[in-house]
């Protein structure tokens, strides 16, 4: 790879995420089903109909999954607690689930590694998804409830804590778009759980401030949006899809503002009041992780429903998933936060990765393709950095492969490959070059 620890400021942080449902094995340690399981139950919306139920058996095997962390000399662990295994029903404690999370930081702890929480990585428990889930506001009373449990067992020795994890993808993609948990396609619902999300951080926010919590955030993805053509159809079809996409969690959370473009189509179907709800949504926090992936091109579609756009791939290479490899739209986002949004404001690449099918040949897991990619993309974080941005650590996606939400475990992110027959885990020569980069 074309760098190395020494090219990063003193302290940056070098580190690998995952997420609870993902990687743990649902069916274990008492946790209760979750509007993955239900949607996944559902024909033709996850591939193989998959779900979490084993995932990696995380949950029996993360002794050896953090000593492949500590062996390629990680400094930091971005992992999600499970609402539905510390709280089954959403409501309720389950002292196995909070026992579980207690041995995994300390085991943390143990091999040096500095833990970086998301409360909430999209494991809703069905329990509550019944009662409307996101579209019902009552929802962010329940996770405040419970970012109070898992921050009075844990949050003594977490570096971290992520509230939200991608929260278009929890109400738009889901809502709107319907290809994630719960499924569906409706205006209304989309508009409901795009607010109460982001009031669900703030009210999150809210409790860990009143126990003294530090370095507490919000992780958002972003998308780079360019127009297909020249036109002011393309230009504005491109404007209303960084609104909606890029702009209005990240608004909502630095200024206590909703996007004009997004409201033109969303706040006929908005819930009554929510300016009132701006204002703790938009509390101060400490650091911003930033999610990135890809690009898309997009431009009017007339013949489409609100916000009337066809979106399109770009042109260059492109990962397992048929997503664009452009390393140039992280350095965008990292200057462009750092200067419309954040300021000085700490952030943090949270999520950045590429899906490729990998297969183990002779022992081995040869995958030059992600190799390129994650040095391209960690020379675009330290131009912005060149460039101003206080960019602070960066977490590859994904340690693991693993469930890849409506992919099921077709489409591979880790760094370390499974053997979802045999749980079988061989580092790929990705992890390799990394390790060898971030050698001290």
């Amino acid at each position: 790879m074309d760098f190395k620890r020494a090219d990063f400021p003193q302290g940056f942080l070098f580190g690998a995420a995952t997420a609870a449902y993902q990687i743990e094995g649902h069916q274990f340690g008492g946790a209760g089903p979750t509007h993955w399981d239900t949607f996944a139950a559902g024909p033709g919306n996850v591939v193989r109909a998959e779900d979490g139920a084993v995932a990696c058996d995380h949950y029996h095997r993360f002794g050896e999954d953090l000593d492949l962390l500590k062996d390629a000399g990680m400094d930091a662990y971005r992992f999600s607690t499970s609402w539905a295994r510390v709280m089954p029903d959403g409501q309720t404690v389950n002292p196995e689930g909070l026992d579980y999370y207690d041995r995994l930081i300390d085991a943390m702890l143990e091999r040096g590694l500095k833990p970086f929480q998301t409360l909430y990585h999209w494991e809703l428990p069905a329990a509550l998804a019944d009662k409307g889930g996101w579209m019902n506001r009552d929802t962010c009373a329940y996770f405040a409830d419970f970012a109070d449990v898992i921050t009075d067992r844990i949050g003594d020795r977490v570096d971290a804590i992520a509230t939200i994890n991608e929260p278009w993808c929890i109400s738009f993609l889901s809502h709107f778009l319907g290809l994630h948990a719960p499924g569906l396609r409706d205006i209304r619902a989309a508009a409901r759980a795009m607010h109460h999300i982001n009031l669900a951080h703030g009210v999150a926010m809210s409790r860990l401030r009143a126990k003294g919590m530090k370095n507490c955030g919000i992780v958002i993805n972003f998308d780079h949006t360019e127009a297909q053509d020249d036109s002011a159809a393309a230009a504005q079809a491109a404007t209303t899809w960084d609104a909606i996409m890029n702009r209005w969690f990240v608004e909502a959370v630095t200024k206590g503002t909703y996007p004009k473009e997004a409201l033109a189509g969303l706040g006929p179907h908005m819930p009554d009041g929510w300016q009132n709800d701006m204002a703790e949504i938009s509390q101060p926090i400490d650091f911003l992780g930033v999610n990135y992936y890809t690009r898309h091109n997009v431009t009017h579609d007339a013949n489409a429903v609100w916000p009337h756009i066809t979106s399109e791939d770009g042109p260059g290479d492109k990962t397992q998933m048929g997503w664009e490899i452009y390393p140039d739209g992280l350095y965008g986002f990292l200057t462009r936060l750092s200067r419309d949004h954040v300021g000085d404001l700490p952030i943090y690449v949270t999520e950045n990765g590429m899906a490729w099918d990998d297969t183990v040949e002779n022992g081995a897991v040869y995958d030059p393709v992600r190799m390129k990619f994650v040095s391209d993309h960690m020379l675009a974080a330290k131009r912005a950095i060149a460039d101003g941005a206080n960019v602070q650590g960066f977490f590859y996606w994904s340690l693991l492969d693993n469930y890849e939400w409506a992919y099921g475990y077709e489409k591979r992110f880790g760094m370390i490959h499974v053997d979802f027959e045999t749980l079988k885990r061989t580092p790929k020569a990705s992890y390799h070059a990394l390790k060898t980069a971030i050698a001290r």
